[in-house]
This record gives structure tokens, C-alpha cells and sequence, in this order.
């Protein structure tokens, strides 16, 4: 997948095709949907394209509930869902399949767009970029149901922007699961922190097993309790961590 299909297809650019022959609304769902696959594989080729194939077609599947329309966008956007879900920090340590996060971001999307908010996403950017936020919030979702989420910070994605910066999305696909991390080693201060965060939220171990196997190293429980509690502070009030999220 390419770098420029990495990013979400936004509006036609003023070059692109602005006329249409008809109305969208009456033309067929076979004719449409091969309309929106070529002017898609348009975007990615960095040509001149329109949308709003497209955008109908998402009109069709959220404000008149029809399944058919649904099924044209499920198999026409899963390769880039399952893409988002795979770069997102904490797939790996989720233990699932990028096929289950996929279907679970397409079920987020669908129930969080009843056909009178379809009015707030004007645009193809728009809606893409809120099936983003599905695909990514799906993962963190399953991952803090685990003991490794701790080290998540509190999602931050406000359900009410649905702007597109574009710098924001390319910058946060640059991240990737060895760039978080990087930044959580950064945020530790001692072997004593570093053992603690593998061996409490890669090995799974409770604070009494940690004390057991290394007792030289910490005084009492107690104190594993305490360095568990400060690294997850510190990691929460990382603005580079919350960034990822």
C-alpha cells in the first residue's frame, strides 16, 4: 500500500471532475460503485478525480440504511481499514486478528451514523476519517481490556471534530509500534522501572510474582506497587504518547 493511499482520500482538488451527468441519486448501485472504485484508484495515483461517487454511496448505505450500498463500501474500503488497524501502536499486544478489528471498526462506524447526523460529514475526508477513529479506537478498546492497556493513555478522540488536518494524519502514520515504544523506555528512569513495565504488561506478572523473582532488587511489594503507579503516571501525562492516541 502506498504512502499517499496511507492518507485519507479528502475532497476532489480544484483540478478534478466537478460535473456529473444526472443525478447521483438516480443512477444504479453496480454503475456507482465502479464509478467510485475508479475514481479512487484515481486518488491514488495522484490524478484528478471526484468524490462524490463515493459519497453517495455512503449516503445510500448510512441515510437510507441499504445493505447493498453497505456491502459495495465494506469491500471497497477493508484493505485500507485493516491497514489503519495494523498501524495502530498496540495491535500487536492485542492478541487478535486485523480481520476481527475490521469488522468491529465497520460496526462502530455504522451504529455511530443513524441517518440524522449524516448532515455533519460533509464530505468523503470526513467520513473516512471518522472510520479511522473506528479502526484505531477498536484496538485501543480490546488492548486496555488487558493489562497492558494501563499503559495506554485516556483516548483522546473527540467524536465531534471531523476535520481533516493532513499533516496530523501523515505525521501519525510515521509512528510506528517500535516508535511507542521507544518513547515508553524514554519515560524510564531505572532497571528497576524497565523491569517492572516488561514484566508486568508483556510477561503479565502481579507485583507479589515480580517481588518474588527479585527480591534483592525491590525492598517490599509495597515498592513494586509504587514504581508500577509513577511509571503510569508519567506515561499518561506523556504529550508524546498522548499524541499516538
Amino acid at each position: 500500500m502506498t504512502q499517499q493511499m496511507i492518507a485519507l482520500a479528502p475532497d476532489a482538488h480544484p483540478g478534478a471532475a466537478t460535473t456529473v451527468a444526472g443525478d447521483l441519486r438516480l443512477m444504479d448501485l453496480s454503475s456507482l460503485s465502479r464509478q467510485a472504485r475508479i475514481e479512487s484508484r484515481r486518488f491514488y495515483q495522484r490524478e484528478d478525480y471526484d468524490q462524490r461517487f463515493a459519497y453517495e454511496l455512503f449516503r445510500r448505505a448510512l441515510v437510507e440504511r441499504d445493505e447493498a450500498a453497505w456491502s459495495q463500501i465494506f469491500a471497497q474500503y477493508t484493505p485500507l481499514v485493516e491497514h489503519w488497524v495494523r498501524r495502530t501502536g498496540a495491535f500487536t499486544l492485542s492478541g487478535e486478528s486485523s480481520d476481527a478489528f475490521v469488522g468491529e471498526a465497520f460496526t462502530r462506524f455504522w451504529r455511530a451514523i443513524p441517518p440524522d447526523r449524516f448532515g455533519r460529514f460533509p464530505s468523503l475526508a470526513s467520513l473516512l476519517h471518522y472510520l479511522r477513529r473506528c479502526a484505531t479506537c477498536v484496538v485501543i478498546d480490546a488492548v486496555r481490556a488487558q493489562s497492558y492497556a494501563e499503559l495506554l493513555p485516556e483516548e483522546r478522540v473527540n467524536w465531534n471534530d471531523q476535520r481533516l488536518g493532513y499533516a496530523d494524519e501523515e505525521a501519525t502514520e510515521q509512528v510506528s509500534r517500535e516508535e511507542f515504544w521507544r518513547l515508553v523506555d524514554a519515560l524510564l528512569t531505572s532497571e528497576a522501572e524497565r523491569l517492572v513495565v516488561r514484566c508486568s504488561y508483556l510477561l503479565g506478572m502481579k507485583p507479589g510474582a515480580i517481588y518474588a523473582r527479585w527480591p534483592a532488587l525491590f525492598s517490599s511489594i509495597e515498592e513494586v506497587y509504587t514504581i508500577k503507579r509513577g511509571i503510569l503516571s508519567r506515561l499518561r501525562r506523556s504529550p508524546e504518547l498522548q499524541q499516538l492516541y
